[in-house]
């Protein structure tokens, strides 16, 4: 049975420019949406956070103007709740062996921004994977932070050349945390090498560079998830 890794954020906040500690987490529907495409396809999906850790939801990811309306938010709710200890009692990504997976796909929030942007456990799991053609490496909108800490020997950036996307300097902006982010995602990629690729603001974007698949913003982690399953189906003996 094909293994993928979930990971999912386990801060609770964002640490702003000013000190002060913004509310967030996970992004609902860029687990959510993942995690439906994985279950269709038949995959056994662990969720982990860094220490094992609750994660916990950003509230304002279920907002209904943000979403397909109050029936849809209410769906996601119900979710969340079906999941259970699953979600809750996640495993602890420290103690992942990442030679037991096909894939890991990171999902998004501003909370990766807090806890897996300099995490080096998620950067040695996306080193292990990437190295086999047969595995893939995926990463959705502010999850795909998670990429910087995977470095080389000589400390360059594992991932530098790599074509990708994820959340926009614009769409930060938008959002309003522009001048307000101690970094911005899109910046920081381009700065350590990345040859990053954004397409039109909250539209669905998916870069797909080798066995590497990222997602642009929360529209695209249903069609990132999709091409994981896509890539794995091309490359399964």
């Amino acid at each position: 049975m094909t293994k993928v890794l979930l990971v999912v954020s386990g801060s609770d906040h964002w640490t702003l420019k000013d000190g002060s500690k913004h509310p967030t987490g996970f992004w609902a529907a860029e687990f959510i949406h993942p995690h439906q495409v994985f279950s269709a396809a038949g995959y056994d999906i662990t969720i982990a956070t860094p220490g094992g850790v609750a994660p916990t939801v950003d509230e304002v990811s279920l907002r209904p103007d943000l979403n397909a309306g109050q029936a849809d938010v209410d769906a996601q709710r119900r979710y969340l709740a079906d999941l259970g200890e699953t979600l809750t009692k996640p495993a602890r990504l420290e103690d992942v062996d990442p030679a037991d997976y096909d894939a890991v796909y990171v999902s998004g929030g501003h909370g990766p921004m807090e806890d897996l942007a300099d995490n080096p456990v998620i950067g040695k799991i996306f080193a292990a994977l990437y190295s086999d053609k047969n595995k893939v490496v995926a990463a959705d909108c502010h999850g795909v932070g998670a990429l910087l800490p995977a470095r080389n020997a000589d400390g360059t950036w594992l991932f530098a050349g790599v074509r990708m996307t994820g959340f926009t300097d614009e769409e930060e902006t938008l959002f309003g945390f522009g001048d307000k982010a101690p970094w911005l995602l899109e910046s920081r990629l381009r700065e350590n090498g990345a040859d990053f690729s954004g397409g039109p603001a909250f539209a669905p974007t998916v870069v797909i560079d080798g066995n590497v698949i990222t997602g642009q913003n929360p529209a695209s982690a249903q069609p990132s998830a999709e091409a994981v399953v896509e890539y794995l189906a091309a490359h399964t003996a």
